[in-house]
């Protein structure tokens, strides 16, 4: 049982931090199937031939960007647009800024194998909402108005 002096941190619902990552995911499709049209050029009878391609080898770039999209907003600022729009923030276990290190590890987990970060986190780090990367990583993700820079920390859940 915590003290009422101990600070507490607001741990962010998985329901808004998956909001969150569909606004992100929204965002860089949209700039990664882009990026693939300007790649093939205007929609004409060679591109429809490559069409099957396109769309089978933008796995491995498209995670690429996301992975560079999450690293460096995440390290940088905590925040990435969806997270600014629903008030949430990647920190330490502590509420302080994130490691390099930390962010990294997080961001490959959600950039390349989601399904299985996620899932995994639900069934063996749910007590701190923590997906399996964000537990190798030391990160989770807070509610922006109750992030404390704490040693001692009591996390509640939203």
């Amino acid at each position: 049982m915590s003290d009422s002096n101990t600070p507490k941190i607001l741990l962010a619902k998985w329901s808004d931090r998956f909001i969150a990552w569909l606004i992100d995911f929204i965002i860089i499709s949209s700039i990664s199937t882009a990026i693939i049209f300007v790649s093939f050029g205007s929609i004409d009878y060679e591109f429809k031939e490559n069409m099957f391609w396109a769309e089978n080898s933008q796995y491995i770039p498209t995670s690429v960007i996301f992975f560079v999209y999450w690293t460096v907003l995440e390290y940088k600022t905590g925040q990435t647009i969806g997270k600014k729009i629903l008030n949430l923030k990647s920190t330490n276990m502590h509420g302080k800024a994130p490691s390099l290190k930390g962010i990294l590890i997080s961001s490959f987990g959600k950039s390349f194998l989601l399904p299985f970060d996620v899932v995994l986190g639900w069934i063996l780090t749910n007590q701190n909402r923590q997906r399996i990367f964000n537990k190798l990583g030391g990160t989770i993700v807070v509610k922006i108005k109750d992030v404390q820079d704490v040693s001692d920390v009591t996390y509640l859940k939203d």
